[in-house]
């Protein structure tokens, strides 16, 4: 699938972490949905650091931290002196529920209707059950959310807090239905997180699920957790019934465009 263009990188200039990260993921889900589909087939050798740089316009940086990710994935295995190659993938390897989810073409909404009663659920248990070392992790997570101002990072701490709750209801299949998901959950919160006519009034409901979880209030943060997941009916406009991949592709692609018209460079 052709990647779209992008101005090449000055000599010197090195973009900030957070387009750095935007466009990490943007070649990343790229090089993932080649291996996945198969468009890259098993045992072919990825180009060379050097000609991926040249290939998606970025730094060879950028691309060395999409080799790694694609390596703690399983996705490729790198040959120091030989280089990078696409691994067979295995039912221990391949995360083949999301590969299966996303088969079906799944809208924001869909996945929305899908977290409401699971994670209604998982902080139902939580409220109930939460060790203080679960509160802690939880806690961590909501921390970093409300300060981080790279929006990868933003969105990474929003899965890991709603993970926390997940980990925190004792169910380690709830956990696991969640991680499932977890992949679509960081596009769609990567979209919420950067986008203030969604993260203004979302984020703070983080705080105050935590603050329900605290007090063993059960009927409070069930409340709270379903309220905080269906805003996303309401703000995202005709986006909800936007295909999630589709959604996340355009979203990532305005906020690149955004860091280059405020005379911002490639990574």
């Amino acid at each position: 699938m052709p990647v779209p263009a992008a101005p090449s990188s000055q000599s010197g200039r090195v973009a900030p972490p957070a387009q750095r990260g935007l466009l990490t993921e943007r070649i990343a889900r790229q090089l993932e949905h080649d291996i996945r589909s198969g468009d890259i087939a098993v045992g072919s050798k990825l180009p060379s650091e050097r000609e991926l740089a040249v290939q998606f316009h970025a730094s060879r940086n950028v691309v060395r931290e999409v080799l790694r990710r694609l390596e703690a994935q399983h996705l490729i295995q790198v040959a120091p002196g030989r280089g990078s190659f696409v691994c067979e993938q295995t039912s221990r390897h391949a995360r083949s529920y999301d590969a299966l989810y996303r088969a079906g073409r799944p809208t924001v909404r869909q996945l929305i209707e899908a977290r409401v009663p699971l994670e209604v659920e998982t902080v139902r248990l939580a409220t109930a059950r939460a060790t203080e070392d679960d509160l802690d992790a939880m806690r961590a997570a909501r921390d970093a959310l409300e300060t981080a101002t790279d929006v990868v990072l933003k969105a990474q701490a929003d899965v890991d807090f709603h993970d926390a709750i997940a980990a925190a209801s004792g169910n380690p299949v709830l956990r696991i239905m969640l991680s499932s998901i977890s992949g679509m959950m960081f596009e769609m919160m990567l979209r919420s997180n950067s986008d203030p006519s969604i993260s203004e009034p979302g984020v703070p409901q983080h705080p105050q699920i935590f603050e329900a979880i605290v007090a063993r209030d059960v009927e409070l943060a069930c409340e709270r957790m379903r309220a905080h997941l269906t805003l996303g009916l309401r703000t995202y406009g005709t986006d909800v019934d936007l295909n999630v991949n589709v959604m996340a592709r355009q979203h990532i692609e305005t906020l690149l465009g955004e860091s280059d018209g405020n005379g911002q460079n490639r990574a």
